[in-house]
């Protein structure tokens, strides 16, 4: 079972995490996670380029280092690079110090490429601590998570289940989820292309988060 949306009593439940901006335009925040990848992340751009949209990669730190052309690349094209871990860690399974050191290290990656618009962080997997977000919290981070998912990790996903949710789903101030990784490949390059056109046609709008 997936589920493509977060309900409000658990977005209540974790206040002190960001899961959509408060806006009255028609504006959609599309996001990518675990990238940069060198194949599937200019793709990505190619096409947010055919729509004039801005979007925010959360990016892992290993592959930062990896790929720094493509960060430059997103950087260049207007759009938000932020922090994702330095190697993809789950914060239910790491203690304070050594989940800080994670996102600390990632955050240098970013910042000597010159990404440094904000302190925007995304947990993998969504997983974080009270304690974890009190303390990123203190160093000026906004720790956001999402209000839609695509679930495009998953490659026995429905796409057109998925493709359907989203775009009933998606309303002004929505943070919505894509993976631009290669687990994610074949289910980004359906839905993506049709979830922008659709959103499009109803008027909205893509900015990066900042």
């Amino acid at each position: 079972m997936h589920f493509f949306s977060v309900p409000s009593t658990i977005q209540r439940l974790f206040p002190a995490c960001t899961w959509r901006r408060s806006v009255k335009e028609k504006v959609i925040y599309v996001t990518f996670d675990d990238g940069p990848h060198p194949r599937i992340t200019p793709w990505v751009l190619d096409l947010l380029r055919q729509y004039d949209a801005r979007a925010t990669f959360f990016c892992v730190g290993d592959n930062v280092r990896k790929f720094p052309a493509v960060i430059e690349q997103i950087l260049r094209e207007g759009h938000v690079a932020a922090n994702h871990t330095m190697h993809h860690v789950k914060g239910w399974r790491n203690r304070l110090k050594e989940y800080l050191m994670e996102v600390d290290a990632c955050q240098d990656a970013l910042n000597s490429l010159g990404a440094n618009a904000g302190r925007l962080f995304r947990p993998p997997y969504g997983q974080i601590t009270p304690r974890q977000t009190r303390a990123l919290k203190a160093r000026g981070y906004e720790v956001v998570q999402w209000s839609n998912l695509s679930c495009d990790y998953d490659p026995k996903l429905d796409v057109e289940q998925s493709l359907r949710s989203l775009l009933k789903d998606s309303a002004p101030g929505s943070i919505v989820v894509f993976h631009d990784s290669e687990k994610a490949e074949n289910q980004l390059r359906w839905l993506l292309p049709k979830y922008l056109a659709g959103m499009q046609a109803q008027g909205f709008t893509f900015e990066a988060l900042t």
